[in-house]
């Protein structure tokens, strides 16, 4: 039975590390993941930040939307309102709180996107013949070459006004329609490389079908590459997300994403400095440690990167 290149072939592994008893490519990763101390941060604050998102109603003091306190606008922190209060006495430890789970839920929502589509158009390149491979990557080169954010402006303008699909899934869309194409590129390099490896010619003669070449061989071997791929994708969108509430056309009001909170407190900065200071320090904690999980899984999965 043909075996995946990625978990036999000794030229992935340095002299000694290979074991009497045989572990995974996935086993080896782990355990040098762990020992990758910034890795390790960046999961725990993300985790920290999850928690936080899907505990939000009952961590936070005060409806993020309807609560107003007219007697305490554009306070700083406080024992009341431990982030203090916007220029409409709103609570922005219970908004920042909202606003970590809106920003998160676009950041892992254009991931999946991206490698549903980049998988989809990067394996067809790879598998389809020439004129597909042709058609599809000068398609991809267009879609690169377009400035990034004003294809995402374009986009978004599509949708807006429509309360369907919801606002959410109107930025995941046309975030993912300008960030798939690194992932489509990388899928179809992989693809091609892998399809002339001998364990795949093996299987094939063995009358494997080609659905089973790639979904058992082919797929499975370039998710070392494409995980790390995505993993930055997360704080790109995260960021993109935020950029487009800065500017106005992103998530619309009475949303309380990240962005759209930096974006509502700009104007008050000099009176009150802590109604952008803690939304804006969230987006740079979460930008950080997904930076710092995709520099681990890059070095945890390539071990040739010491």
């Amino acid at each position: 039975m043909a075996q995946s290149s990625a978990v036999t072939d000794p030229a992935l592994f340095s002299a000694g590390e290979l074991p009497s008893k045989q572990r995974s490519l996935w086993g080896m990763a782990f355990q040098r993941l762990l020992k990758n101390k910034l890795a390790i941060l960046g999961f725990t604050i993300v985790a920290l930040f999850v928690a936080a998102a899907v505990f939000s109603p009952l961590i936070r003091r005060y409806d993020p939307y309807r609560y107003q306190n007219y007697d305490a606008l554009n306070q700083g922190p406080s024992a009341t309102h431990w982030f203090g209060t916007d220029n409409l006495g709103r609570d922005n430890w219970s908004r920042v709180l909202t606003g970590i789970g809106l920003s998160l839920q676009v950041g892992m929502g254009v991931a999946v996107s991206v490698f549903v589509i980049g998988a989809a158009i990067g394996g067809l390149a790879a598998l389809g013949g020439k004129m597909t491979d042709n058609l599809l990557m000068r398609f991809t080169d267009i879609t690169y070459a377009f400035p990034d954010l004003l294809l995402i402006i374009l986009v978004n303008a599509v949708f807006s006004g429509r309360k369907f699909p919801p606002a959410v899934l109107q930025v995941v869309f046309a975030i993912a329609v300008v960030a798939w194409v690194t992932v489509a590129r990388l899928i179809r390099g992989q693809m091609l490389s892998l399809k002339e490896r001998d364990y795949v010619q093996a299987a094939r003669s063995m009358g494997a079908s080609e659905g089973r070449i790639v979904f058992y061989h082919l797929l499975p071997n370039t998710l070392s590459p494409v995980i790390v791929a995505i993993t930055f994708a997360v704080p790109a969108a995260i960021f993109a997300e935020a950029a487009l509430s800065f500017i106005g056309v992103g998530l619309p009001p009475p949303q309380t994403s990240l962005g759209r909170l930096v974006a509502d407190g700009r104007a008050y900065v000099q009176v009150n400095p802590s109604v952008i200071l803690f939304p804006a320090g969230a987006i740079a904690l979460l930008m950080l440690s997904f930076t710092f999980i995709g520099d681990g899984l890059r070095d945890a999965l390539d071990p040739r990167t010491r």
